[in-house]
């Protein structure tokens, strides 16, 4: 199992760890499916009120897909099957809270987590960047997510400055895609207390402002995500060649 799911009954909060450290918590297809699987679960489960998603280790919350997974695609230009589009609780109709526990990096494919998470609580060391154009990939979904939760300008910097550049967790706070800097070591100490208090509530109210709140900017989402399919279609670069650059990148970046 690549993930770790751990339930309290007694504060109704369950706690959803990615657990590849060594893999700085890349998504195989495997733990892909078994977020799915997760959150679809937690629909039919009461005593979950609400959840806490974080990451194993203090390397990485999760640094998206795991290159080695093999990902077959249809032979049409028309569509892109993409593993992570149901990793997120939103899209498998979960709108119980989700708070998201970050440590470590965060990048490219962490972005369908944190997208769909109610808020985010940082580890003051943790870091964020998207890699996509570096590698000659186009930063669709991810870009689209992360515009709903931080100004354009900024969105447009991360999306484009691939792995040349992080967003520390200062950073984030300060443009709001972090909700709450902990200081090290205490960023799921500081989630679950969150969690804990939300749970506390009547769960029908707490899940129609959840609601409430996605309501007010899942049009816009809907209509930009319709899109991502063929852009990433026409401007990624193939495989081979993807590769390519990744075997070749430089390990150097600037922190602001």
């Amino acid at each position: 199992m690549a993930l770790r799911v751990e339930c309290d009954k007694e504060t109704g909060v369950a706690v959803v760890t990615l657990d590849r450290p060594e893999k700085h918590n890349a998504i195989d297809l495997e733990t892909a499916a078994e977020l799915t699987a997760a959150w679809r679960q937690f629909r039919f489960d009461a005593s979950v009120r609400a959840i806490v998603v974080t990451g194993a280790g203090d390397k990485a919350f999760c640094t998206g897909i795991d290159r080695g997974a093999e990902v077959p695609q249809p032979h049409s230009p028309y569509s892109i099957d993409d593993p992570l589009l149901a990793i997120g609780p939103k899209t498998c109709d979960l709108f119980k809270p989700v708070i998201a526990a970050v440590n470590g990096m965060a990048c490219g494919g962490a972005f369908y987590l944190l997208g769909e998470s109610e808020f985010v609580v940082a580890d003051e060391r943790a870091s964020f960047f998207d890699p996509h154009t570096t590698y000659g990939m186009v930063s669709a979904y991810e870009a689209m997510y992360m515009a709903q939760r931080m100004p354009f300008g900024e969105v447009a910097r991360m999306s484009l400055m691939g792995t040349a550049e992080r967003v520390s967790a200062r950073r984030a706070y300060e443009v709001g895609l972090v909700s709450e800097l902990a200081a090290p070591g205490e960023a799921l100490t500081a989630a679950l207390r969150s969690a804990e208090v939300i749970a506390s509530y009547p769960p029908a109210a707490v899940e129609g402002t959840v609601r409430a709140v996605w309501a007010a900017s899942s049009g816009a989402r809907a209509q930009a995500v319709a899109q991502a399919p063929q852009l990433i279609g026409l401007g990624n670069l193939p495989p081979e060649e993807q590769a390519g650059l990744f075997g070749g990148r430089q390990q150097g970046f600037r922190l602001r």
